[in-house]
């Protein structure tokens, strides 16, 4: 019995001490495990693309319809907002829908898609509306999503 109790303490010894002299910053075989050295990523940026002023309810500035959103369900606003974005945006040109967005308040990014995006909080809830204009398709995807913190 006190040769157990004995090996245990030396098990608990070795695993205190680290079993070994690797350090911390770096691998078993002596090499860094990291890319990049500690301290040297870029910081993330101070402020979210797209987040900013809530659109009003109805009409925005550039004429868009957002509708009465504040109180609406996500799963009924979402399609009718697709619906009001498709109808609006059918058979014009990509430089004009994203003018379009970018008068009612989104930030748009231009690359292998358009994506344009109004992201906000509203009092504990993150509130995203999102256009996306793939090259290959003719009609834009276009949706709204509320988040709150707290919800059940």
């Amino acid at each position: 019995m006190r040769v157990l109790i004995f090996a245990a303490l030396l098990a608990l010894g070795a695993c205190a001490t680290g079993g070994g002299e690797v350090s911390r910053d770096q691998g078993p075989d002596g090499e860094f495990p990291f890319a990049v050295e500690r301290g040297t990523a870029l910081p993330p940026p101070t402020e979210v693309a797209g987040a900013g002023q809530a659109p009003p309810q109805g009409a925005g500035a550039g004429g868009l319809d957002f509708g009465q959103w504040r109180g609406a369900d996500p799963a009924t606003y979402a399609p009718a907002f697709q619906t009001r974005v498709r109808e609006r945006f059918a058979g014009r040109e990509r430089a004009a829908v994203r003018a379009d967005l970018e008068a009612n308040g989104f930030a748009c990014q231009d690359g292998e898609r358009l994506e344009c995006r109004i992201e906000i909080m509203e009092q504990q809830c993150a509130v995203d509306w999102y256009v996306v204009l793939e090259r290959n398709r003719a009609e834009p995807i276009a949706g709204f999503d509320r988040m709150c913190l707290g919800a059940r």
